[in-house]
């Protein structure tokens, strides 16, 4: 069994953040821990409010972890704000750890920001020691300091995010308008593609945090990054057509189909 940490907030609905996290690990056969950075308020139709954990406790969080268990791959997901992500990025640089999967979450479906403008420099030093970051458009944007609007867009911000030190940059293309190619710049510079099947539902919420977190999960079984992108591909999709309603908003994928499907659970 490989063990598998995620490093990110809890998200109250179960869709996304941590709960997201541990679903995807779990159903993805690896063993997954947590080292919580801040709570949110949220349901269906958006966050509410955040609340940041103690820069003390995220610290200890990952230290009792880091000196009993074997830890064979890390996600970091939302962090919230500078004084989060450097905390973050001062223990991690001083492990041997080396898959470690940065998903730059920025800005929630609803609009709500997890993380602070101020913050997006920190991140960048996380950028420096990881192995895959996973930015979608929006985010790619943000951190290449460029707006995309096509194909080759997408390669050059993913060439500028590369130069930060990062060895993987996947630029995911979900918020495309003419398919939803991801484009990923591998540690060659290499440019592959991968073509994605758009579903016809609003039930995407913790898509990327799945996704990364699936990803995560197959390096730490010692996919490489494109067979892991695959595989964590084709779980999201499966996922995305699996997905359901929970309230009046935006529901989650289907992260347990096979164990629903058991339970009784019918899917329309």
């Amino acid at each position: 069994m490989k063990n598998v940490l995620t490093i990110a907030g809890s998200d109250s609905c179960g869709g996304a953040g941590i709960q997201a996290d541990l679903k995807t690990m779990s159903a993805c056969g690896v063993y997954g821990m947590s080292v919580i950075t801040a709570i949110t308020a949220q349901n269906s139709k958006g966050v509410f409010a955040v609340q940041e954990i103690e820069l003390d406790i995220i610290k200890r969080q990952f230290e009792v972890l880091y000196e009993d268990i074997r830890i064979d791959a890390i996600k970091i997901g939302m962090l919230s704000s500078s004084e989060i992500s450097e905390t973050v990025y001062s223990f991690l640089k001083e492990t041997t750890i080396d898959n470690i999967i940065l998903d730059p979450v920025m800005v929630s479906k609803s609009g709500y920001f997890l993380l602070k403008e101020e913050a997006i420099s920190n991140l960048k030093k996380l950028i420096s020691i990881s192995k895959l970051i996973t930015p979608n458009i929006p985010e790619a944007e943000i951190l290449s300091e460029m707006k995309i609007n096509n194909e080759n867009d997408m390669i050059e911000a993913g060439l500028r995010i590369k130069k930060m030190g990062a060895k993987n940059v996947l630029i995911k293309g979900g918020h495309r308008t003419d398919n939803c190619t991801d484009i990923l710049i591998n540690e060659n510079s290499s440019i592959i593609k991968f073509y994605g099947e758009r579903i016809s539902t609003i039930n995407t919420h913790g898509t990327g945090c799945s996704l990364s977190s699936a990803i995560t999960s197959f390096i730490s079984k010692g996919y490489s990054i494109e067979e892991s992108i695959t595989k964590g591909k084709e779980f999201i999709t499966l996922g995305i057509k699996n997905s359901f309603s929970i309230g009046e908003g935006v529901g989650p994928i289907g992260h347990f189909i096979e164990l629903y499907k058991k339970a009784g659970v019918e899917y329309e």
